[in-house]
């Protein structure tokens, strides 16, 4: 394991207080080392094979039925070689996502988010570990808007825009000092260097690698192993 490099874990808004000024806020997040968390696997999760232009066209499809699609993802942070690093999944060694997912109809963005990390990243109900200690979201991030049936994402919605096709939300996941992430066997967690996924829209996709800007807000608070 070297540093600025991702690292496979597992495979098969915090204090605030007024700056110098008065007007500016500053968010105090607090990151615990990597070697706090314990990781392991349980049962595969169904997964779609389908090409981007085959989920563009079940984003229509579902679209007809059930209108706007809202998802949800969580922005987690923990801390390796003194620098904060993003845990993100990656399916068949392709595609990398945040947790999270679709949201259900009837569905809060807390409790659909918690009930995302919890099928992706906790214990299955039922078993031993089933009395992990519940996620604890905290701020909105940001939102990114698909206008059309079409790849392109905007953080922002067009004005033109009268009937948007897809939501994104991201929320900040705050980590307790332990926990343990139990992750389906045909799923990899890694956690990636912040600095690695800054700009890097070719590899990860615009949504993520436009996260650091996102907390740019945020003083990091990297706590001693």
């Amino acid at each position: 394991m070297r540093e600025g490099e991702a690292v496979v874990l597992a495979n098969s808004g915090g204090d605030e207080h007024q700056g110098d000024g008065g007007s500016l806020v500053d968010y105090a997040v607090d990151i615990y080392p990597l070697s706090r968390y314990y990781f392991g696997t349980k049962d595969a999760l169904s997964t779609k094979d389908e090409t981007p232009a085959d989920s563009l066209l079940r984003l229509k499809s579902n679209y007809e039925v059930r209108g706007l699609r809202t998802s949800v993802q969580g922005v987690i942070l923990v801390e390796l070689f003194k620098h904060p690093h993003l845990l993100l999944l990656q399916v068949k060694n392709t595609t990398f996502n945040l947790p999270g997912g679709r949201l259900r109809q009837g569905d809060s963005d807390l409790e659909g988010l918690q009930r995302k990390l919890s099928r992706k990243l906790s214990p299955d109900e039922g078993s031993d570990n089933s009395d992990e200690i519940e996620w604890e979201v905290g701020d909105l991030l940001g939102m990114w808007w698909r206008p059309e049936f079409e790849a392109l994402l905007y953080p922002y919605l067009p004005p033109n825009t009268k009937q948007p096709k897809e939501c994104t939300k991201l929320f900040m996941v705050k980590l307790p000092v332990c926990r343990k992430f139990i992750v389906p066997k045909n799923m990899k967690l890694l956690a990636v260097p912040l600095c690695q996924v800054h700009g890097n829209h070719k590899t990860y996709g615009s949504i993520i690698a436009g996260i650091p800007q996102l907390l740019s807000k945020y003083s990091f608070n990297m706590i001693e192993a």
